[in-house]
């Protein structure tokens, strides 16, 4: 065993990390033939190790830690060393770890930063070699960590780290972008360094690692961030146009625009004749508010009480790869509807599928935004959840039209392989890659009860990732997570189809629940336009949508007494755009406030009394219809509606409501391809409550 053994500490892990490395720079002490030296950039030494102790040179303790202490097979120890150093004096600090153990080990080394700011300094810098005769790990992950007050004023950790790669047994400098650590945008206030030795990432499952002179260093060369603006190839109008006249411009590209801003009509009684009609409206924005060169959805549009065309209206002429995506599934549901004829359907999907053939792309996927006007993409950003529901449209499109269109969807389809995105460490899913600093984002898709569900859903049926991925989701969070809204019950560990899981749920009343992420509808439900949870998941999913559904209908009417329901990530009525849900429903759970149509719709196969009671009443109640249909969001308490429609929830709404009326018709054609098929035992092995 090792020597000297410091205090162990447990951080508790609340997000998870990078698997990929990029923008590393690497040097040696080797000499090499002179170069002109540039100014000597300023720099914050953090820890030099010359001192007696592991106190660093901003006074902040050091010490290491692991993720399981009860676990003996695995031990971490760190000491100075003043024998393997850099220079003639002073120490190194020693890092030896064994993650050798039956569970999935996880160790390493801490040291406090004391709230340093590191705001005007772009790199973090620091020497390290491995023991020959010990052996070493050529890779290992340091992060960053500092606290960020949520939306309800309580502290919440955030953290920014990167994979270290390359690490051999002669010293060598690594300089690492901040920019690249794109978890934390501001540098003030960090509380924490961190090393980490993760069993299931490291490539030596013990050795030795020697560090020296960490440092933040200001080189006055940053590199890309993911905050870069794509710069625009050409421009739309002429400089100085006002906002008036750039809306009338862009309405010339449009099948058309609304004329009145609100619109009474005498609604059948009939329930199903009421969505219906409802339906024939909501379709209006996708057959109209759709670029007529170019066949892609705009994102948004909205304008005042008073004119749908003035200084006020704005025109979102951008969209992403959700949008078309659930676009191309707006369409095949209209000729489902009978709206659109087959010609008419396939004329429009064949626009579209073309436009995304010419998408610029990085390894098989669009771009995450694509300005529509100029057809350039916007971001540097590659989505997997979007990618995902671009992915879902394609196929809901070709199994619509395989003559037509199979073919075309898919080579489209066939290119997007998902273990882009899928980091076998954590067993999950990263949000996305920047392109621009080639780093994925900090954070994962984790909890289970979620939307990205149903991307995760089709990785697994391309084949792309294992199936252990969909296990390895969070059904609950463990108990000592003592910032969520509930403490779960019974999490024990189950095994469904060779993998293990651990379950647990949440109640309200007497009703159990996995729970989602912020209790809204949207991440309950929006899977279920595609996936046939009901029928597939009976003892799992199937019963958790039905609760979710009925317990957003009781709190928001009982608890919080609100005369409708229906509470999910939407506009704000008085400007803006902000996360919405039923609390109890939510690990964290979003705040309640404001109501979505599009929240009721996708309620409409799980509690359709309810849900239709829900329309009428809002129908009643608000002035909130326009030619459009629904607008997107209702302030409960002052009545005051966001006069605005959005594309994703549009299309969750009219995608629902085709659904609702043709037995599941976009499910239906999901699920008779290939890739929904071989993911269908996902569904019907878990219990979630036995």
């Amino acid at each position: 065993m090792p020597v000297k053994k410091i205090t162990f500490r447990i951080l508790l892990l609340l997000a998870v990390f990078f698997i990929m490395s990029a923008g590393m720079t690497v040097s040696s002490e080797t000499p090499s033939k002179a170069q002109p030296q540039a100014k000597t950039p300023s720099s914050a030494v953090v820890a030099d190790f010359d001192r007696d102790s592991l106190i660093n040179n901003l006074y902040g303790e050091s010490g290491t830690w692991e993720s399981n202490p009860e676990d003996k097979s695995q031990w971490v120890t760190a000491a100075l060393d003043n024998l393997v150093r850099r220079g003639e004096a002073g120490s190194s600090l020693k890092i030896e770890y064994n993650v050798n153990s039956p569970s999935n080990a996880v160790n390493g080394f801490w040291t406090q930063l004391r709230d340093f700011d590191a705001s005007k300094y772009d790199h973090f810098e620091f020497w390290v070699k491995g023991d020959a005769k010990k052996g070493f790990p050529t890779l290992f992950k340091i992060e960053f960590s500092k606290y960020k007050p949520d939306s309800e004023g309580r502290e919440e950790t955030i953290k920014a780290s990167y994979i270290v790669k390359g690490v051999t047994d002669k010293w060598q400098k690594i300089s690492i972008p901040l920019n690249v650590m794109n978890g934390i945008n501001d540098w003030s206030g960090l509380r924490e360094m961190v090393i980490t030795f993760e069993k299931r990432r490291v490539d030596s499952s013990e050795g030795t690692l020697y560090f020296d002179d960490f440092a933040f260093v200001n080189t006055g060369n940053p590199g890309p961030s993911i905050n870069d603006v794509v710069m625009h190839g050409k421009k739309k109008t002429a400089e100085g146009t006002g906002a008036e006249e750039f809306a009338k411009f862009l309405i010339t590209r449009l099948g058309g625009f609304p004329s009145k801003v609100f619109v009474k009509k005498e609604f059948p009684r009939d329930d199903k004749a009421l969505i219906r009609q409802i339906a024939r409206d909501t379709w209006k924005y996708f057959d109209l508010i759709t670029d007529k060169e170019y066949g892609l959805p705009l994102d948004n549009i909205q304008f005042s009480e008073t004119a749908t065309v003035s200084k006020d209206t704005k025109i979102g002429d951008y969209t992403n790869v959700t949008n078309i995506g659930v676009y191309m599934m707006c369409v095949v549901s209209a000729y489902d509807l009978g709206f659109i004829t087959k010609e008419d359907a396939v004329a429009r999907l064949s626009r579209t599928i073309g436009s995304i053939e010419k998408f610029k792309k990085y390894k098989g996927f669009p771009y995450n935004y694509y300005d529509v006007t100029i057809f350039q993409e916007t971001s540097n950003f590659i989505s997997f959840v979007d990618s995902g529901w671009l992915a879902a449209g394609l196929i809901v499109a070709k199994n619509a039209f395989p003559k037509e269109l199979g073919q075309r969807c898919q080579k489209l389809i066939d290119p997007m392989d998902f273990s882009f995105f899928y980091d076998p460490v954590e067993r999950q899913m990263y949000h996305g890659f920047y392109t621009n600093i080639d780093y994925y984002s900090e954070y994962h898709y984790g909890a289970f009860y979620t939307e990205p569900r149903a991307i995760s859903y089709i990785a697994i049926g391309k084949g792309d990732v294992p199936k252990e991925h969909w296990f390895a989701l969070d059904r609950t969070f463990p108990e000592t997570w003592f910032w969520q809204t509930q403490t779960p019950k019974d999490r024990k560990e189950k095994v469904y189809l060779g993998c293990k899981t651990i379950g647990g749920y949440y109640t309200y009343e007497d009703m159990k629940f996995i729970p989602s992420w912020g209790g809204s509808m949207f991440e309950a439900l929006m899977p279920t336009i595609i996936i046939d949870e009901k029928r597939l998941a009976k003892k799992g999913l199937g019963i958790n949508d039905e609760v979710h559904a009925r317990v957003q209908a009781k709190y928001a009417l009982e608890k919080l007494e609100y005369p409708v329901f229906g509470m999910s990530p939407s506009c704000v009525p008085e400007g803006g755009y902000s996360e919405y849900g039923a609390k109890p429903l939510g690990m964290k759970g979003y705040k309640a406030g404001v109501v979505t149509p599009h929240a009721t719709f996708l309620a409409l196969e799980f509690i359709p009394k309810e849900a239709v009671k829900n329309i009428r009443e809002m129908l009643s109640r608000y002035n909130a219809y326009g030619e459009y249909g629904f607008y997107d969001a209702i302030n409960v308490k002052t009545g005051k509606v966001a006069i605005e429609y959005l594309c994703l929830d549009q299309a969750m709404s009219f995608i629902a409501m085709n659904n609702y009326l043709n037995n599941g018709a976009i499910r239906k054609r999901f699920h008779a391809d290939p890739i929904a098929k071989k993911a269908e035992e996902l569904l019907k092995v878990e219990n979630f409550f036995e």
